[in-house]
């Protein structure tokens, strides 16, 4: 039933279902051309009710430069479905012009105007029935129409529609020249299709930097940030310079590998080749310098930064959160709000996680009340789920599960996954139970969910519950990945895998563990006990 609902929005009826993958499928069931030698004929549309199937007439021949024209007594009328709105219209245009000779002076005027219509509906917000329309003429149009349409569907992010545009391309024998190719390798980097991204990238003769940015974002923002930083390599190699876009993905992918190496390097190149990074590139720099653990040098970009707004002020802000340093969190926001900049949701989202941290709660409350009451930002479920974990981190179980009883979106499993992780720090096992069940009941096919619920009852010692879990997603046929870590020490990437012991250095590694629990337990310390995740 759910697959039918998505793929009911991603194919809607009012195009040809054909046409929504595979852009080599043909139109030519769409219309059929009946030639007509017979002026009678024309003279019949007089005395027919207009048909909804009958849209526009045009000439059987082109120049070479693609002008149309008319042979004399020969008309071609093409019939088929109509765009919305215009049928009637266009046949009393047709009839009115028939009886007074008019009408094969006037067909080239109707094949030139789709570009026209075309572009008018696409300017007025009327996408859908632009790419209709495009669909049922079967024909093609100009460079700059398809430019426009594709260009609207990368816009909007109405990736599908952009694929039939591709579609009609393909079916009319339209060949895109080199920048209408790079607005479809755009299109499909964004969409996530990288197979048939990377495809059209190996066909253009010598990719700019448009192109290369593409897929280095196409291949950042599917998760694949190694990936996109060899691209990036290979571009420099090409003789290519970087600018600001491309800077802007690399600092991205440097701060979700942790690369700092990597990342500094980056920056170096961004400084040699005097390019002025706007706010997205210095956000990006910012995060990339505190997720590896250099929050000197993010706070120094911050304070270089000539162009600072709400995006550059929640990156500091986050960062610092990152590290726990709920000091520095709120004199950021003071100063930001003292400076004029108004915060958004994300803002809030790092100030209420900072205050969990630090075991504000008093603050937390102040906060989460003031989005909406001070500036009109309406919470969300992560707001919601921060402000459980506030009073379940305090030891507050009672009044956090009346605040999730009485949420506006308690349907979120996040909300109640906070509730589950503070009843399983403060052995409330009655309360944990039922968090358990709404959390459990909420999106049933994360396997996700199972590991951490086998965790709370492993802390429990519940261990029948932990084996029930456990088989249950044996019997699903379900399998979590294993969770890693990485860190980078010399320029050398190093991973470490759950439940591997690959390492060249494990041996070792294990010992200096070993002399540091006994360390930390001397000094009073004794870790959480956490089950093993699934493999």
């Amino acid at each position: 039933m759910m697959k039918s609902l998505i793929f009911s929005t991603r194919s809607p009826s009012i195009l040809s279902p054909n046409l929504v993958f595979n852009p080599y499928n043909s139109l030519s069931s769409v219309y059929n051309i009946v030639s007509v030698k017979n002026p009678k004929f024309l003279r019949g549309l007089r005395s027919r009710r207009p048909s909804a199937s009958s849209f526009c007439c045009y000439s059987s021949s082109t120049d070479v430069n693609g002008r149309c024209y008319q042979p004399e007594g020969e008309v071609h009328v093409i019939v088929g479905p109509m765009f919305a709105g215009k049928t009637t219209t266009l046949l009393r245009r047709i009839k009115s012009e028939s009886s007074n000779g008019r009408f094969q002076a006037r067909v080239p005027n109707v094949v030139v105007s789709t570009d026209a219509t075309l572009k008018k509906l696409c300017f007025s917000g009327r996408l859908v029935d632009a790419i209709r329309l495009l669909c049922q003429t079967g024909r093609q149009v100009g460079p700059e129409t398809y430019s426009l349409l594709l260009q609207d569907c990368i816009f909007k992010k109405n990736y599908h529609l952009g694929r039939r545009i591709h579609s009609q391309m393909v079916t009319t024998g339209f060949v895109p020249n080199t920048y209408l190719n790079i607005k479809l390798l755009i299109l499909y980097a964004k969409s996530g299709d990288l197979v048939t991204a990377h495809i059209i990238f190996d066909t253009l003769v010598t990719p700019n930097v448009i192109s290369w940015n593409a897929m280095i974002a196409g291949y950042v923002q599917k998760g694949l940030q190694e990936t996109g930083l060899n691209l990036y390599d290979e571009m420099r190699r090409s003789g290519l310079t970087p600018d600001q876009f491309t800077f802007a993905s690399v600092f991205r992918a440097c701060a979700t590998l942790a690369m700092l190496e990597k990342g500094k390097q980056a920056h170096a190149v961004l400084i040699k080749n005097h390019i002025c990074g706007n706010v997205v590139v210095n956000s990006a720099l910012i995060d990339m310098y505190f997720k590896c653990s250099c929050a000197y040098d993010g706070h120094r970009v911050f304070n270089k930064s000539s162009d600072k707004n709400v995006i550059t002020w929640t990156s500091l802000i986050s960062g610092y959160g990152q590290h726990g340093r709920v000091k520095e969190v709120l004199e950021c926001f003071d100063r930001m709000i003292d400076e004029g900049f108004r915060p958004n949701n994300v803002t809030f989202l790092a100030v209420l996680s900072a205050c969990s941290h630090g075991g504000l709660v008093n603050e937390g409350r102040d906060y989460f009340h003031s989005m909406k009451n001070d500036y009109g930002i309406q919470p969300g479920e992560k707001h919601y789920a921060a402000m459980v974990d506030i009073l379940g981190r305090s030891g507050k179980l009672d009044e956090a599960y009346e605040f999730v009883k009485n949420a506006p979106c308690k349907q979120h499993p996040v909300i109640w996954g906070a509730l589950l992780q503070a009843c399983k720090v403060y052995g409330n096992m009655e309360m944990m139970k039922i968090a358990a069940k709404n959390y459990f009941e909420l999106e049933t096919d994360n396997v996700g969910k199972y590991v951490v619920l086998s965790n709370a009852f492993a802390t429990f010692d519940q261990w029948s519950n932990v084996a029930e879990i456990r088989s249950g997603l044996k019997e699903l046929g379900m399998k979590k990945e294993p969770g890693y870590s990485m860190i980078e020490v010399q320029k050398k990437v190093h991973f470490f895998f759950m439940g591997h012991n690959m390492h060249e250095q494990t041996e070792q590694i294990y010992e200096l563990i070993k002399d540091m629990n006994c360390i930390l337990k001397n000094a009073g310390y004794f870790p959480e006990f956490i089950g093993t995740s699934v493999d």
